[in-house]
């Protein structure tokens, strides 16, 4: 009998979350996990407490796959570079997406977070409305991310998609030039 792999947890991860994309999140058990990496499942509790903890490593390892802009880059195109980035990790892991809506916020998310709330500060956005304007721009850019991921928009051509995103960020750009007391889209 061959000799079983080591494991850690990011091997533990990184396989629930092949298995994820392969095959959707049902899938995901801790026995086919243990299974593929040729281990006991009672093995792979030394590495994730619980199903629960595997599915909070699933939505770091997602984030951590989100590239954060320079901070040097302009206030609004930071917001762009996240809500495009947003996007495409939703493509590329649409059943781990998901678990964005189920899972508490972990590091990752946290990171990304900071990120957004950095660049509304550096755009202008009052303190006192960072946190809901944080908010409201993530349930934009992760809803559209969501239903894209989830299929919604199948039967679309993609040059239509890429529209909507587009009018879905002119929406939320409007609504920041509110947040900042501006009449008209800035530039800057």
């Amino acid at each position: 009998m061959a000799r079983p792999l080591l494991i850690d947890r990011e091997s533990v991860l990184v396989a629930a979350f092949r298995i994820a994309d392969e095959e959707g999140l049902a899938a995901v058990t801790m026995q086919r996990v243990a299974t593929d990496l040729l281990v006991t499942p009672m093995a792979l509790y030394r590495h994730v407490a619980n199903k629960a903890d595997l599915l909070d490593g699933l939505v770091e390892l997602l984030l951590d796959d989100v590239p954060l802009p320079p901070a040097t880059m302009p206030w609004r195109e930071r917001l762009r570079w996240i809500a495009e980035s947003i996007r495409l990790a939703a493509q590329a892991h649409p059943a781990v997406f998901v678990l964005l809506f189920q899972r508490p916020a972990t590091t990752a998310a946290l990171d990304v977070r900071r990120a957004i709330y950095d660049a509304l500060r550096d755009g202008g956005v009052p303190e006192s409305e960072v946190a809901r304007t944080e908010r409201v721009i993530s349930t934009v850019i992760l809803g559209f991310a969501a239903s894209e991921a989830g299929g919604r928009f199948r039967n679309r051509p993609k040059r239509e998609v890429d529209s909507d995103f587009a009018a879905a960020q002119a929406m939320v750009e409007h609504y920041l030039d509110q947040m900042r007391g501006e009449g008209a889209s800035s530039t800057s």
